[in-house]
C-alpha cells in the first residue's frame, strides 16, 4: 500500500492507495471513529450496484449501523435540492457529531457528500472513498467541498478536510474507458504543472500507464499545493490549469460534456494561447496537445469567445475584475497570470 500524508493547517490525514481496500475498511474506520454508532454512506446508483454491499458488510462487521443515501449519477445531481435532501436524510436517521459520513463514488458524490458533512451539525467527520481516477487524484484530496448553482459550477461550498482518503484501485477496473480517460486530463495536469517525468510517462504509455505510480505522484503533488496554500489564496490556484475555460465549456454543454473532457479542451486552448501570446514555445504547446491526443482526450470546442466569456467571468476564482489564468511557460513550469476581462478575451481567443 502506498500512503501520502497530508498535513494541512486545519487537519492532518492519510491518503491510502492500494487494491482491495473496500473490503478492509470497517476496522480502519472503526479505529478512526471509535465512538461512532452510525455510518452514513452517500453514493450514486451506478456505484451502489457495484460496491456498496461490499463496503456495508465490512462496516457492519466492525459494529457500525449503516444507512445509505443513493443519488442519481451525473453532475446534474450536485445541486441544492440534492444537498438539502441529504441533510434531511442525515437528520431523520439521527446522525450525531460522533458518527461518520462516507462518500463512495466519483467527484460528484465526493463534492456533495463532503459539503453535507461540512455543514450538517456545523460539521461531522467524513471519509472519501473515491472510485474514479478523477476523484482519486483530484477532488477527494484537499478539502474542497461544493455544489453547483444555476450560475455556475462549484459556486456554493466550504473548505473542510476529510478524516482519511481510501483509494481502492480495484474500483478502476469497472470504469468504462471513456470515464477512465476523464481522470487522465487531471493526471496530465500535474505533469504540466511540475513533474516532467510524470508527463513523459503519460505521453509514452497513454492509457496503459502505471496506475500506482501515477496516482501516488498526482496525490503527492496535490498534497504539496494543499499544504502550502490550504485556502486557495496563492499557489494552489495553479491546480486550476485548464479549468477556467474547461468549466465554461462544461456548463455550456449543460454538463453533457464531462468534467475531464472539458478540462482537456480548456488545457489545449490555454496551451495554444500561451504559445501565440509568447508565454511558451510552439513546441511546448504541441507537446501538451499531443499528450492529450495520446490519452484520447478532446482538444477543440465549437463554442466561440462570445459564448465563453460570460461563464469564464463567473469563475469562482475571480477577484473583482481579475481572473487568474494558469499559463504554461514550459512542461513542468506554469505561472499564475492575472487578466482583466479584455485581456482574458484576447488571450483565450488565440487558443480557439
Amino acid at each position: 500500500m502506498k500512503t501520502v500524508e497530508v498535513a494541512a493547517s486545519t487537519k492532518s490525514y492519510s491518503v491510502h492507495i492500494a487494491a482491495g481496500l473496500l473490503a478492509e475498511n470497517g476496522e480502519r474506520l472503526r479505529a478512526l471513529a471509535p465512538a461512532a454508532l452510525k455510518a452514513a454512506l452517500i453514493t450514486d446508483d451506478n456505484v451502489d450496484a457495484l460496491y456498496a454491499d461490499k463496503l456495508i458488510g465490512s462496516l457492519e462487521a466492525a459494529g457500525f449501523e449503516t444507512v445509505k443515501y443513493v443519488l442519481p449519477h451525473g453532475e446534474e445531481s450536485k445541486n441544492g435540492l440534492s444537498y438539502l435532501s441529504i441533510l434531511s436524510f442525515l437528520a431523520e436517521n439521527g446522525l450525531s457529531r460522533s458518527d461518520i459520513l462516507l462518500a463512495l463514488g466519483g467527484g460528484m458524490v465526493g463534492d456533495i457528500a463532503a459539503f453535507s458533512a461540512a455543514t450538517y451539525l456545523r460539521g461531522i467527520k467524513y471519509v472519501q472513498l473515491p472510485t474514479s481516477l478523477l476523484a482519486m487524484v483530484d477532488s477527494s484530496v484537499g478539502g474542497k467541498t461544493a455544489i453547483d448553482l444555476p450560475a455556475g459550477k462549484n459556486l456554493a461550498g466550504a473548505f473542510c478536510q476529510p478524516e482519511m482518503v481510501l483509494c481502492d484501485t480495484d474500483t478502476l477496473n469497472s470504469l468504462p474507458e471513456d470515464i477512465f480517460r476523464d481522470g487522465c486530463a487531471e493526471v496530465l495536469k500535474y505533469g504540466i504543472l511540475g513533474d516532467r517525468e510524470l508527463f513523459e510517462h503519460l505521453k509514452e504509455k497513454g492509457l496503459d500507464f502505471d496506475r500506482a505510480y501515477v496516482i501516488y505522484s498526482s496525490v503527492a503533488m496535490k498534497r504539496d499545493y494543499v499544504c502550502a496554500d490550504e485556502f486557495d489564496k496563492g499557489v494552489r490556484r495553479k491546480l486550476n490549469l485548464g479549468h477556467t475555460v474547461g468549466h465554461a465549456v462544461e456548463k455550456l454543454s449543460n454538463f453533457s460534456l464531462s468534467h475531464g473532457k472539458s478540462v482537456a479542451i480548456g488545457t489545449a486552448i490555454i496551451a495554444r494561447a500561451a504559445a501565440k501570446a509568447g508565454y511558451c514555445s510552439p513546441e511546448c504547446a504541441e507537446e501538451i496537445v499531443s499528450a492529450l491526443e495520446k490519452l484520447g482526450l478532446p482538444r477543440e470546442t465549437e463554442l466561440d469567445i462570445e459564448a465563453l466569456m460570460p461563464v469564464m467571468l463567473s469563475d469562482k476564482k475571480r477577484e473583482g475584475s481579475v481572473v487568474n489564468v494558469i499559463v504554461p511557460l514550459s512542461v513542468g513550469h506554469c505561472e499564475i497570470v492575472p487578466m482583466k476581462a479584455a485581456e482574458l478575451k484576447e488571450f483565450v481567443s488565440k487558443g480557439l
